[in-house]
């Protein structure tokens, strides 16, 4: 880290809260530097600070395309202060300057984060919540910030421009059968048009928000959390392919567990993704992603399939969109999952395949029951442009017989995997 006295190749980042530096030594960086550097608001509320200086510093915006800034930056034979909201170093131009002129040359003087101010507006601890960054995905990228939405029960989404407040309240709300949720809406914080709105999705859907701001995210049942010791969300999950005793079921139609395992290991489902289980059944695939993080669409055509799901859900402790509809028709309106299950084999069988196959950004994976299905759905995920592998699960359990033991057979199951190219 470079000392203050050797300041020249120096680049202090300055956190500020609301528009002006957070600490005494973030305004005497920004009184040293002879290259100012920000964001458009930022600049012009400090401008008459930098004019009254003897002799104002350089100043450029930080717009897009970013690399002729950076480059001027780097090249700049004298002190550099950047400005950013709040803390620079949580989802912020750190990373960014640290690639391009050395973490060495850096001087970070962080703020109060907008995501800590965003939650003390609203009186709610956030050591339980998640944080998603909306930024740089653009309207059909949003889908991560859907999922952390779902599985919640509280989550901070650092919002951007062309994918603010409303229009991702009005993303959630179209997603049927999500759980509910109260927002908030944290504006220009710690300036003095400053703005904090709650309500429901449906209320900020029809909203318009001033930028920079927060968008939270809370479950009114549970706002605030047992005790924390660390602050990544609690581990739900420390095993799966959970025996079928549990998970409430009828007439046997759950997905075996051996299955479980292995379509598990193909959709590979954490925090971040967004996965749909169509046919859900029982719901015994969507809680297990769930459990492991991710947020989950789960559709079946059975209104009592569907109350399953939402039973096993809460048995379970975690969250899910659970809703009844005929795919593939339900499928048009959301938003796209980066892995699909699809469990059986009715007679829509090639429709749905075709569109997961299209529209799932990693992998799609089909298990079945009937061998004829086997080869046609196989062709129909390569056509698709997908990677494609399969597998005959046929196992045994170890179960007591007469002072010894036998196995028990499962039905085979042909579990099918579409690969997205390139996806992992």
């Amino acid at each position: 880290m470079p000392s203050v006295s050797d300041d020249r190749a120096t680049v202090h980042v300055v956190g500020l809260a609301g528009d002006h530096p957070a600490t005494p030594e973030a305004a005497a960086a920004l009184q040293r530097a002879t290259l100012v550097a920000g964001g458009i608001q930022p600049l012009a509320a400090l401008q008459p600070l930098l004019d009254a200086r003897g002799t104002p510093p350089e100043t450029v915006a930080l717009t897009a395309p970013l690399e002729p800034v950076l480059d001027r930056i780097a090249r700049h034979d004298g002190p550099v202060a950047v400005l950013a909201s709040g803390d620079p170093g949580w989802f912020g131009i750190v990373r960014t300057l640290a690639r391009r002129v050395g973490a060495e040359r850096i001087v970070v003087h962080p703020a109060p984060s907008s995501v800590a101010r965003a939650w003390s507006r609203v009186a709610l601890p956030w050591d339980d919540a998640r944080i998603v960054s909306a930024h740089a995905r653009g309207r059909d990228g949003v889908s991560s910030v859907l999922a952390a939405l779902i599985a919640g029960p509280k989550v901070a989404v650092l919002t951007a421009p062309d994918c603010d407040p409303a229009f991702l309240a009005c993303a959630y709300q179209r997603i049927p059968g999500a759980p509910e949720r109260r927002l908030a809406v944290c504006e220009r914080l710690d300036s003095p048009d400053q703005r904090v709105t709650i309500g429901s999705p449906e209320e900020i859907a029809g909203g318009s928000f001033a930028d920079p701001n927060v968008l939270l995210a809370w479950s009114p049942d549970r706002p605030v959390a047992e005790q924390r010791t660390a602050l990544q969300p609690p581990r739900a999950a420390t095993s799966w392919a959970l025996p079928e005793a549990s998970f409430a079921h009828r007439d046997g139609m759950i997905t075996k567990r051996e299955v479980r395992a292995a379509a598990l290991a193909h959709l590979g489902p954490g925090p971040g993704d967004l996965i749909w289980d169509i046919g859900t059944g029982s719901g015994s695939v969507a809680v297990e992603c769930a459990r492991l993080g991710a947020g989950v669409i789960a559709i079946d055509d059975d209104e009592q399939g569907v109350a399953l799901a939402r039973r096993n859900a809460a048995d379970h402790g975690v969250e899910l969109a659970a809703f009844r509809a005929h795919a593939p028709e339900a499928l048009a309106g959301l938003p796209d999952p980066d892995a699909v299950f699809v469990g059986g084999g009715g007679s829509e069988l090639d429709a749905i395949v075709d569109a997961a196959a299209t529209r799932a950004h990693r992998a799609v994976v089909v298990t079945l029951a009937t061998v004829e299905r086997i080869g046609p759905t196989l062709d129909r995920l390569a056509a698709a442009g997908l990677e494609t592998d399969g597998t005959l699960l046929q196992a045994s359990r170890i179960r007591p017989f007469v002072g010894s033991h036998r196995l028990q057979p499962t039905n085979p199951t042909a579990i099918l995997v579409g690969r997205r190219p390139g996806r992992q």
